[in-house]
């Protein structure tokens, strides 16, 4: 039984060896660049409204929805890059369905390239909405002391999100493959069900971990004028590392 996709090599050419994990993954991206184009390129604003507009409606909805819950402001501003996580997460995790199909996720480097790009993407919205010199003062804050402590949990998080979404997809597929071979017809059903919602839960809490940790770094301490007036106060910022 193979542990990773990594593992399953389907192409060798001198030494340039070609795996499961980045086939999987290629086919994940084409089918949702395809079907996304497929959708879009049809749309309707009309009574008349196809049933995969109305999902694709549904599914973008309510991710901005989730964005705005936890108050990062505007939520278009990072629909592109969650909505992206989500649906690659969730997409590579529904497909176990299908025969000799490895998901990407069950690979620690696929893992670690998703949270690599949290980690590139948290400075980048903080930085934009917030300056330069705003966002690196934050990890001297409360006190100068905390400046290590607040890089270490940078990394130490990003580390968590990958073997988190890691370990939960490869200790799945590893149930189900010795299930197959204990009681290879009720078991295995049974366990792939529960695969699939699990493999959406785990996107969801990857996509609200990495919205989380780019709201908490673009908050700031100014005070909005509009705010002032009202009486509303100011959003208080958070250390990157917490």
């Amino acid at each position: 039984m193979e542990i990773s996709p990594d593992q399953w090599i389907i192409y060798e050419w001198q030494g340039l060896k070609l795996n499961a994990t980045i086939v999987f993954t290629w086919a994940i991206m084409a089918v949702l660049v395809l079907g996304s184009w497929s959708i879009t390129s049809r749309l309707s604003e009309g009574e008349t409204v196809s049933r995969w507009q109305v999902l694709l409606e549904v599914i973008v909805s309510g991710i901005r929805d989730q964005i705005a819950d936890i108050g990062a402001g505007d939520p278009l501003r990072y629909l592109p890059f969650i909505g992206t996580l989500f649906l690659f997460i969730a997409t590579s995790n529904l497909l176990t369905i299908l025969p000799w199909y490895e998901p990407p996720t069950g690979s620690l480097s696929t893992t670690a390239a998703l949270a690599i790009c949290v980690l590139i993407a948290v400075p980048l919205f903080s930085i934009t909405k917030r300056g330069l010199l705003a966002y690196l003062r934050s990890y001297a804050e409360p006190t100068f002391m905390m400046l290590p402590f607040n890089i270490i949990g940078e990394l130490s998080r990003t580390l968590a999100l990958a073997v988190r979404l890691y370990g939960n997809i490869m200790s799945g597929s590893i149930i189900v493959g010795i299930l197959i071979s204990i009681a290879p017809f009720f078991f295995p059903i049974i366990m792939q069900l529960l695969g699939l919602l699990t493999g959406l839960v785990q996107a969801y809490i990857f996509a609200v971990l990495a919205m989380v940790y780019i709201a908490s770094a673009s908050k700031t301490h100014r005070r909005d004028p509009k705010e002032a007036e009202a009486g509303g106060s100011s959003d208080e910022i958070h250390n990157p590392g917490e």
